[in-house]
């Protein structure tokens, strides 16, 4: 990690979860680090648990990814402040129980506008610094193991998770789209997509957690593989990265 030494991190939805787990092993790791989130204040109580010399390391932001306004603001002021982005990590996301065949289309949308366009907007901005610096930045994306297949059929269960498997598997198709994009601008940016199996985050629905049980991941398993792709040499692209816990059968 030591070329990323403070060097600019942006983390969207770091207010909980994942995303506060990323954030805080960043600043540890000797980055500046940008937690956007609805709930700021949350983000601001993470720097009570960073030493006291890294505190200042962690700015935190507010933002709402699925509104280009909010996104426009927010990075306007990160590129005004701290003068660029390095590493962008998409981990923003949301899932609305419900059904597809009776569920509000209003929070559908909210799910496909977060967790994709929420993704689309970030990226862009973060992009343009890089490539107006010919900057060899790194793009991450926190997909799931829903965007590579669906949810396994269980007798008596009615799956609940309606749109959020597909958003996350169109996460993936960004992932390459990414990837061919920025080969063929002749930039050496990196994308990775980071998809965990079930992690105890308070995104999880309960129909999830009574099924699973113990057999999760915690939120600083994924910030670790997180990590691991950001170190690697420049000549080395982690494309897709799955994290199950062990035991796991979805």
């Amino acid at each position: 990690m030591e070329r990323w030494h403070n060097r600019v991190a942006v983390v969207t939805g770091a207010s909980s979860g994942i995303g506060s787990a990323i954030a805080k092993d960043l600043v540890n790791a000797g980055m500046t680090v940008v937690g956007l989130a609805r709930r700021v204040d949350r983000v601001k109580e993470l720097q009570k648990e960073l030493p006291m010399e890294k505190r200042s390391k962690l700015f935190a932001l507010y933002c709402d990814v699925g509104s280009e306004s909010s996104v426009n603001e927010a990075f306007d002021w990160i590129i005004q402040k701290l003068g660029a982005v390095d590493i962008l990590v998409n981990n923003a996301g949301t899932l609305q129980s419900g059904h597809l065949v009776d569920m509000n289309p209003a929070q559908m949308q909210l799910v496909l506008q977060t967790n994709i366009m929420g993704i689309v907007l970030c990226t862009q901005r973060a992009v343009r610094s890089m490539r107006e610096r010919k900057f060899d930045g790194h793009v991450v994306l926190i997909n799931s193991i829903l965007g590579h297949k669906t949810m396994t059929a269980m007798e008596g269960v009615v799956p609940d998770v309606n749109v959020y498997p597909p958003s996350k598997h169109a996460v993936t198709a960004l992932a390459e789209g990414y990837r061919q994009e920025f080969i063929g601008l002749g930039t050496r940016i990196k994308i990775t997509s980071v998809s965990p199996g079930v992690v105890d985050t308070e995104i999880l629905p309960d129909s999830i957690r009574e099924v699973i049980k113990d057999r999760m991941l915690h939120s600083e398993d994924i910030s670790q593989g997180v990590l691991y792709a950001i170190a690697t040499p420049p000549h080395v692209q982690v494309h897709e990265l799955t994290i199950k816990p062990i035991g796991e059968t979805m």
